[in-house]
């Protein structure tokens, strides 16, 4: 452990969430007048509460589809993208001492399973574009493929994640397990690493993100997909999974406040089951956004969220149109904190 870095929570005060827009090159283009108003729906709520940066191709394209917005609220950076995950291709903040930094890790499509070219130079490009704060500091991680949603920290020397996604092939097969969590530890100061050995979601392409599974909602709490069907496939390996976390303790040594959140309903698109999932939610200032599947279980799975952010606004977003292409709200953003972004 580095005792002066900080990997900060999602709940540390922010400037700023990066969102990076769907245009007609990407997968979405088939679909393009569903899923955007949903990054619409996404984009207002930041924008009443901090500042929203727009990764996209086309700004006026983005405008028409904004209407009238506070120009103080957005900041627009045009340029080519394969694809909207700003989760996975953003960079990933951290303050060492007094300075603030933004790691820039590869993102190689989560295991070369799709082309991540451009979206590897998103967060490069940002720094060549006036965006973050004159003492923000770019640091180049490669060759070391991560990306964000595989991480969950609680701020205080504590990550959550999952083998299945860190320990995958195509991403850093140079490493063992033992010199990987070294390498985590060193780069984020952490204490220790929370693997989850079991868990995984039905159409998921990313190998078992941990944002999709279960979230930090504060230093002793963590939010988690519970699966009561004994018929849904998911049921064993999320039945394992609660086992898992229901070992795990605090640095303190005292066990983590554990709270449920319902199996979404099935979604099939295509023939195929989508990973719709209600651990997708997204912190920012005085809110949580919840992704919403058009189900009775979403005022359960909001409902339990209260418990766990009994100070924050709880806020659906239709995401069912995002799960098309495989993903959740959270998957669609990225965070900087305050401080970070102009």
């Amino acid at each position: 452990m580095v005792d002066n870095l900080i990997f900060p929570a999602e709940w540390y005060p922010q400037s700023g969430i990066q969102l990076t827009w769907p245009h007609e090159n990407t997968d979405w283009a088939p679909i393009l007048d569903e899923v955007i108003p949903c990054f619409v729906s996404i984009a207002k709520e930041v924008m009443k509460r901090e500042k929203l940066l727009i990764v996209c191709l086309d700004e006026q394209a983005v405008r028409a589809s904004l209407g009238e917005v506070d120009e103080s609220k957005v900041i627009f950076r045009e340029m080519e993208t394969n694809d909207t995950w700003a989760r996975d291709h953003g960079g990933i903040s951290v303050f060492e001492g007094g300075v603030r930094m933004v790691y820039d890790f590869v993102f190689n499509g989560w295991g070369m399973k799709f082309a991540a070219n451009e979206d590897n130079l998103i967060t490069r490009k940002l720094f060549h574009t006036d965006t973050f704060a004159d003492d923000v500091v770019s640091v180049n991680m490669q060759p070391f493929v991560l990306e964000g949603g595989s991480l969950e920290t609680d701020g205080k020397g504590t990550l959550l994640t999952t083998s299945e996604c860190l320990l995958s092939v195509n991403r850093n097969e140079y490493l063992d397990r033992p010199q990987l969590e070294q390498y985590i530890k060193d780069i984020f100061g952490l204490k220790r690493v929370l693997w989850l050995e079991s868990g995984y979601l039905a159409g998921d392409d990313t190998d078992s993100h941990i944002d999709t599974l279960a979230r930090f909602c504060s230093e002793d709490t963590i939010a988690y997909v519970k699966c009561t069907d004994e018929d849904d496939e998911h049921f064993e390996e999320l039945k394992q999974m609660e086992e898992e976390l229901s070992t795990f303790r605090q640095e303190n040594g005292e066990a983590y406040r554990l709270i449920s959140l319902p199996m979404a309903d099935e979604v099939v698109w295509e023939g195929e089951r989508l990973p719709a999932t209600y651990a997708n939610f997204l912190i920012i200032n005085g809110a949580v956004l919840v992704p919403f599947y058009n189900s009775p279980k979403d005022e359960i799975a909001k409902e339990a969220l209260k418990t766990a952010f009994p100070d924050r606004e709880i806020i659906g977003i239709n995401c069912l149109p995002l799960i098309k292409q495989h993903g959740s709200l959270h998957c669609v953003t990225m965070q900087y904190p305050e401080g970070f972004i102009l």
